[in-house]
């Protein structure tokens, strides 16, 4: 599938299912925009859900890494990682953002051993920080973390955040390609 056709289909997809919106909105990182990206409306959503992991699967497959683990930060980039598992066959894990004060208080739910090369998934970038304090929290458990795929680039910042701590940012798509396809 060639690049424009993709733009198209996702863009298609996310209006269908209610994702893509245009308003005044503010984002998790404070900013405001006229448009927002709800990815979680999209991965409740079978076909949209679906079409994200085959694309992702896709991505994964002709980059040419191995990856052991792939891993989805509670609560919005679970499903996108559960997906995208069914898609390729690599196990996940879901990272949590803090430690319940019940059960096993673990932040890292799932099985992942030290030295495991993990691909982080992950909705929107918009600034990345969420997505750099669960590399963090990855890391510290003896992962090895290089690579995020998204399925939106906001184009806000959040590549060079994640390249500031050596993590190299692939994206399905920049908001500006989706946002400069034809309504």
């Amino acid at each position: 599938m060639c690049r424009g056709d993709i733009m198209n289909e996702m863009k298609k997809a996310l209006e269908r299912c209610g994702a893509l919106q245009y308003g005044d909105f503010t984002l998790a990182s404070g900013a405001k925009s006229d448009y927002y990206i709800d990815v979680k409306k999209a991965s409740t959503d079978p076909k949209t859900l679906y079409l994200i992991s085959q694309l992702m699967a896709e991505k994964v497959q002709t980059s040419g890494k191995k990856y052991d683990r792939i891993a989805g930060i509670v609560l919005g980039s679970v499903p996108l990682a559960a997906a995208l598992s069914l898609a390729t066959g690599i196990p996940y894990v879901m990272v949590r953002k803090e430690k319940k004060d019940h059960g096993t208080s673990k932040l890292i739910e799932g099985n992942m051993n030290s030295g495991d090369e993990v691909l982080v998934v992950e909705d929107v970038i918009t600034s990345a920080g969420s997505c750099i304090s669960a590399v963090r929290t990855l890391r510290e458990n003896g992962a090895s973390v290089n690579d995020v795929l998204s399925v939106i680039d906001r184009g806000s910042g959040g590549s060079e955040a994640l390249a500031s701590v050596n993590i190299k940012l692939s994206s399905l798509l920049k908001a500006s390609e989706l946002l400069s396809t034809e309504k």
